[in-house]
């Protein structure tokens, strides 16, 4: 009788792994891994610091670089100037969204007011845009082509020896 019962365990642990094998190996994209060129950008609804919704579908059919921060993340704050100039030497040809996550308005205020940045940022008090974008450190850049399709992906910080705006050029002369 335990021979059997110790068969029908053993039996039972190879259909676990198995099936577990199954499931990690199967051509769906992973829930819990990090998105990657080539994939859509999840939708999302949010409100920004001037109080307006903000959808990523308002912005289909142009080139979106969104920025997710936080004032007390250090490489953040020295990327932060830079990515504000690209974003104004690019505003007429990409939308930027920069996405606060885990601040409070409040908190965000105080850090633009000190930085001198007037630029709206979308507030993540609860992480749902971060989430959806799979963000597990900060700071992270992502470009989104006309259709949606995210094109470059930048986790960490951005420096001058990353090719930002070579990548903005290569997405926005994709339209043509």
């Amino acid at each position: 009788m335990r021979r059997l019962i110790t068969i029908l365990i053993g039996m039972a642990a190879v259909l676990v792994a198995a099936w577990t094998i199954y499931q990690t190996s199967s051509s769906e994209p992973q829930k819990n891994g990090a998105i990657e060129a080539g994939a859509i950008a999840p939708e999302f609804t949010a409100v920004n610091s001037a109080g307006q919704q903000v959808k990523l579908s308002d912005y289909q059919g142009k080139v979106v670089m969104i920025n997710f921060w936080a004032s007390w993340c250090t490489p953040c704050v020295r990327e932060m100037p830079m990515i504000n100039q690209i974003a104004q030497t690019y505003q007429n040809d990409v939308e930027t969204l920069f996405v606060n996550v885990g601040e409070a308005k409040g908190t965000i205020h105080e850090f633009m007011e000190k930085q001198q940045f007037e630029f709206p940022v979308i507030i993540d008090v609860t992480g749902k845009v971060s989430g959806l974008y799979r963000i597990t450190g900060l700071p992270a850049t992502m470009i989104i082509d006309q259709k949606g399709i995210f094109s470059h992906i930048l986790l960490g910080e951005l420096t001058k020896d990353i090719p930002l705006q070579q990548w903005l050029e290569q997405t926005v002369q994709q339209k043509n």
